[in-house]
Formats: C-alpha cells, structure tokens, sequence
C-alpha cells in the first residue's frame, strides 16, 4: 500500500505544475488557431485565387508589407481608430447606464416590465440600418448620431441580462430579507443587484463588441467630423485598396477582441472567485 507520505510530493507537484497547464493550454489554443487562420488565408489568396484576381484578397505579408507596415498609412489608421473607440466608449458607458436603469425599473414594478420589455425587443429586431437614416435627419451626422447607434445595438444584452439576474435571486434569501422586514431599496441594493452582478458584466461584456460595430456603422454614415475606422473602411472599398481595406479591418478586429478581453477581465476579477460564469 502506498503510504500518505509518498502521495504527498506527487499531489504538491500536481497542484504546482497546474497553473503552468492552464498558462499553456491559454496561450497554445490562440497560437493555433491563428496559425490555421493565416494557413487558411494564405491557401485562398495563392491558390484559390488566380493571380489577375488576387486583389480581392491579398496574401497576408502583402498586407503587411503595403499596409501596416507604411508608417503614414498605420499613423491614419491609429487616428481613425481612435476616433471609433471614443464613440464606441461613450456609447458603452451610456448603454450600460440606461440599461442596468431600465432593467431595475422593471424588475420594481411588473407593469413597467410589460410596457418598456416589448419596445426593447423590438429595438433588437429592427435592423439598425433601417433606423440610421432617421437618426441622421434627427441629430444630425456627427458624433451625437454616431453615439446613438452605438447604443441601439448595445443596450439590448445588458438589459435582458440585470433583469434576468435580478429575477433569479435565490428565493430562501428573498425569504430571509422578508422575514428581517428589509424595504424595496434595501433589498434591491444588499441582495438583488449584488447577485445580478454576474449576469449584467456578462451582458456588458456582449454589449462591449456590439459597440464597436456599431461605432464602426455610425463611421460609414455620419462622416461630419473626423474620420472613424468605419468611414476609411468605406473608402477603401471605393478606390479598391485591398491592402488598406484589410489592414483597416485587421486594426478593428483588434480593438474589438481588446474591448472583449478587457471586460472579460474585469468580469474574473469581480466574481471569478465565487461565481461560474467568470470561469
């Protein structure tokens, strides 16, 4: 029989070598597959594609090397990306806002619940192309327009998901906080939103990729002050600069995996300790 202490050493190395698997399996995954996306890429532009036609998609150290890699290109790319991100932020920051508002309003009252909840569904299903002319005759074709789309595609998630969070609060807890006579506003802030808290960064973290396509349609659109990512994108295509519209989409998809990964961050250190979904 093997005896307690010859187990220990072999669990102690286990459980010290078990950060390292999880580092390696974190890093080796995205390697991976952005390797078999490059492969990919590169098997459709060289051998796919005839040469008289490869400007529809250029193989990838093309891009590079005419692209991303002329400093006056990168330099308008970056400024025309950070126009995009600031829109896209402020209009994450109000979506967050209106929705976690929005979703405690009807969580209180059942009847705002069945008044506001099917205008928010609606708002979903609209397709937000449909409502961009309107919102330019009515704001305008600068950064207020460009803002409220972003918040049109954003504010759905975060709504549907605080509501859902504070409908599920366990019931004995509701049982515990009746019994100790706890008023609305107590219970909404010691209970309910404290536990909707993972279902709402969950629905932040979806709005915050919502918000970047959206800031990058309202760039399409509204082209009144600075050029977004969205308005260089849209004259790429014009002038068929393949390298350039890639390069630019190369940059977006960037920023908008950046976004993603800082909330999901923010969302492993606010409850990864105690709650599944940051996990």
């Amino acid at each position: 029989m093997v005896s307690i202490a010859t187990r220990l050493p072999a669990a102690t190395t286990a459980l010290s070598t078990a950060p390292l698997r999880k580092l390696g399996r974190a890093v080796v995954a995205p390697t991976v597959s952005a390797a078999l996306a490059l492969a990919a890429w590169y098997a459709v532009s060289m051998l796919v594609l005839s040469e008289d036609r490869r400007f529809l998609l250029p193989p990838p150290h093309v891009v590079f090397s005419e692209s991303l890699a002329d400093p006056k290109k990168l330099e308008v790319m970056l400024e025309a990306l950070a126009v995009t991100a600031r829109v896209a932020i402020v209009g994450l920051l109000i979506s967050a806002v209106l929705g976690v508002l929005i979703a405690v309003l009807m969580s209180q009252a059942k009847p705002i619940e069945q008044v506001v909840y099917p205008y928010a569904v609606v708002l979903q299903a609209i397709p937000v192309l449909a409502v961009v002319p309107l919102i330019g005759l009515w704001l305008g074709y600068g950064f207020a327009a460009r803002t409220t789309v972003c918040v049109l595609i954003a504010i759905h998630p975060i709504i549907a998901m605080t509501l859902f969070g504070i409908k599920s609060v366990d019931a004995n807890l509701q049982e515990l906080f009746t019994l100790g006579r706890a008023g609305r506003l107590r219970r909404l802030w010691s209970l309910q939103l404290p536990a909707a808290l993972p279902s709402t960064l969950t629905g932040l973290r979806t709005a915050a990729g919502l918000s970047v396509t959206g800031a990058i349609i309202g760039d399409m659109f509204f082209a009144q002050g600075k050029p977004g990512i969205g308005t260089l994108l849209d004259t790429y295509r014009a002038r068929l600069q393949s390298e350039d519209l890639i390069g630019a989409l190369l940059l977006a998809a960037l920023f908008g995996v950046l976004v993603f990964t800082v909330f999901t961050v923010i969302q492993k250190l606010s409850v990864g300790r105690w709650h599944n979904s940051a996990h």
